[in-house]
């Protein structure tokens, strides 16, 4: 059974990149744009891997992370925040929020598909 990766990112263009490159990788992915429907979503679709943009319109990022920690059905689930605001201290905030890992807009397929890889296993 393929694994499954939440992907919250409100610009439609890297969500599309990140949705295809993982399921070219074999992953079945549920793409998101709305941050407000971000908990019912992963509530439905069980993801094994969120990939969280920290950016989003109506809600931070950091606050999605942090709601998906609390609940006891999705504190499990690892996160990837990808933030194009990696300014000093904001990788120390997205880990307190609860994300396991991050990276840094634009981001290269090679070390997302690596930090993927570490987050999910095969």
């Amino acid at each position: 059974m393929a694994k499954r990766i939440l992907v919250v990112e409100d610009n439609d263009l890297n969500r599309k990149l990140f949705c295809d490159v993982l399921r070219a990788k074999g992953y079945e992915v549920l793409g998101c744009a709305d941050g407000n429907s971000v908990i019912a979503s992963a509530h439905q679709f069980g993801p094994d891997l969120a990939i969280m943009d920290i950016q989003l319109p109506h809600v931070s990022g950091l606050d999605l992370i942090a709601q998906m920690k609390a609940d006891s059905k999705l504190a499990g689930v690892p996160v990837l925040a990808v933030t194009a605001y990696a300014g000093k201290g904001d990788e120390d905030r997205i880990r307190a929020a609860g994300a396991e890992d991050y990276l840094a807009k634009p981001v290269s397929i090679g070390p997302f598909s690596a930090k993927v890889l570490a987050l999910i296993g095969e």
